[in-house]
């Protein structure tokens, strides 16, 4: 059975940092690409970052880019995403998520994605 947890959230003042981790069992992340999306109170969930299996290539949404950081260690079979320069819209619930096989479509797209964990919720204040 496969299972992400996330763990890292937390409540953080505006400009702070936190850092995210999803570990995986049950399957191996190296061979996936893997994604962090999030949640608004209020809104459907978005895509944050992704990064393909090879760990080559990386993706964001243009709201944190040059802020957020999305990584991977296979050998850990973890993902990570660091996030600097939090602001209060950075707010929500995060998610990481991967897919059962080497290439994704729409790296952006939810239903792209196999494994989803239950997320962290990732608080900024202002």
């Amino acid at each position: 059975q496969v299972q992400l947890v996330e763990y890292g959230g937390g409540l953080v003042q505006a400009g702070g940092s936190l850092r995210l981790s999803c570990a995986a069992s049950g399957h191996t992340l190296s061979t996936s690409p893997v994604a962090w999306f999030r949640q608004a109170p209020g809104k459907e969930r978005d895509f944050v970052a992704h990064i393909t299996w090879t760990g080559k290539n990386t993706y964001y949404r243009n709201a944190v880019k040059g802020r957020f950081t999305i990584t991977r260690d296979n050998a850990k079979n973890t993902l990570y995403l660091e996030m600097n320069s939090l602001r209060p819209e950075d707010t929500a619930v995060y998610y990481c998520a991967a897919g059962r096989s080497r290439t994704i479509i729409s790296p952006a797209t939810e239903r792209d994605y196999d494994y989803w964990g239950q997320g962290t919720q990732v608080t900024v204040s202002s």
